[in-house]
């Protein structure tokens, strides 16, 4: 891991460069996608299914996955598989039964003024199915939606050689979602975007995916909705010394290992213990299933920075907004007004990250490459949409129409403000 020290003269210099952390989309991403989204746009289903074959070699013609395959993925999910989906189920729709925006209506001087807030009519969830198989993210995106009242919600995810991980076909099933389909990358994204003969048009895309999948939902956002443009997964750790080494190595493997891509950083105040960090990560290493892409993150995309203090180490996460933060120090609520900009913040030695992805409640779809500086958790508010109500009467209209006839005129608009005059006239 390469070490940054604030002391150094340097030090501004590399920081930086870690806060322009964006993906870089390639020329040949943006020709491929284009593409791709167009064929799919002109030519349905038949694009799909070509993409489909080219890329997952899965050549079926029809997409939906059958009652039969959600059946038969249940009995292939152990028992105690199925009751960890299930808890975190029950966990995840609790949580966001809290997340409430509710219309409402106020009526003065002759006018009412509300807001009606009503669910999306549909959704398309894209879960990725390359590297590894994600459960957890049908159930932290689908049962928000679920929650919200959204109507119909369906879901895309490759089927390499005609297979998906039977967890995230029960995943599905237990969030409800109406229909699965066999579809992965740039071309589902497509499909959900503009409709097909089998996939009916949504009204937003939400999920995680590649840089093919990102860049594609970039393109689609106007046709559709979308939830945000992710990087890959992130985690900053804020450590004292009174954290365990081993601890605080593990989950900064916990992120490695998801891609070769994903950014990990420690904040700590000694470089000593800067050392026993990296010893640990280089021990556990060793045993790691996906050892070469954590090997891989951890050396091109992990960095260590000794910092003065506490005070710099916040200062220093909050201009690099992650999309994780550990406090891994022993008085963490007493810093937790100091920070600023993060998408979800681990309190204390014994929460590690994974308790958010997985089992926790809050949705784990967090804003990413320092977009927590404005942008949010994945919530309940995401699948909402809402309408101005405005009713003025006879003598509201009367009473308001010289400054709005005044507005009218400074912006040069005459007919705005004829139509609020010619009812004037009318009513005196």
């Amino acid at each position: 891991m390469k070490t940054l020290r604030s002391l150094d003269r340097n030090f501004r210099y590399e920081f930086e460069k870690l806060l322009k952390r964006g993906d870089n989309v390639t020329k040949e991403v943006h020709r491929e996608v284009d593409t791709i989204l167009e064929e799919v746009r002109l030519r349905g289903d038949k694009a799909v299914q070509k993409y489909n074959e080219k890329f997952d070699e899965f050549p079926a013609e029809k997409f939906a996955v059958s009652k039969a395959e959600i059946k038969k993925a249940y009995k292939q999910v152990s028992k105690e598989d199925f009751a960890a989906l299930e808890l975190a189920a029950s966990r995840i729709e609790s949580f966001h039964k809290n997340q409430e925006y509710k219309s409402f209506e106020t009526s003065k001087e002759g006018m009412k003024i509300g807001q009606i807030v009503r669910p999306l009519e549909r959704i398309g969830l894209y879960v990725p199915g390359g590297k590894a198989s994600y459960p957890s993210s049908v159930l932290m995106n689908a049962i928000p939606a679920r929650v919200a009242g959204v109507k119909n919600i369906i879901m895309a995810t490759p089927f390499l050689k005609g297979e998906c991980a039977p967890s995230v076909l029960v995943a599905a099933d237990l969030a409800k979602i109406d229909t699965v389909y066999k579809m992965g990358g740039a071309q589902a994204i497509g499909a959900m975007a503009y409709g097909t003969n089998q996939i009916k048009k949504v009204d937003k895309i939400v999920g995680p995916g590649n840089i093919y999948v990102a860049y594609a939902k970039r393109l689609v956002f106007g046709q559709v909705d979308i939830d945000m443009i992710a990087g890959p997964s992130e985690l900053l750790i804020i450590a004292d010394q009174e954290a365990p080494p081993a601890w605080v190595a593990a989950d900064l493997l916990s992120q490695a290992e998801h891609d070769e891509e994903a950014f990990t950083v420690l904040i700590t105040f000694n470089s000593n213990y800067a050392h026993r960090v990296e010893g640990e990560i280089r021990k556990q290493l060793r045993s790691l299933a996906r050892k070469k892409i954590a090997e891989n993150s951890i050396k091109n995309r992990s960095f260590i920075i000794v910092a003065k203090n506490l005070k710099e180490s916040i200062e220093l996460a909050n201009e690099f907004a992650p999309e994780h933060l550990e406090l891994a120090i022993k008085d963490p609520e007493s810093v937790l007004d100091q920070v600023q900009n993060a998408g979800a913040i681990f309190m204390g030695y014994h929460t590690p990250e994974a308790c958010g992805d997985y089992i926790a409640g809050p949705s784990h779809v967090l804003p990413t490459t320092g977009n927590a500086r404005f942008g949010s958790p994945l919530s309940v508010l995401d699948f909402l949409k809402t309408s101005s109500v405005i009713e003025f009467n006879q003598k509201a209209l009367k009473s308001f129409s010289d400054p709005i006839i005044r507005l009218a005129e400074m912006e040069g608009l005459q007919a705005h403000g004829y139509s609020v005059s010619i009812r004037s006239k009318a009513t005196k």
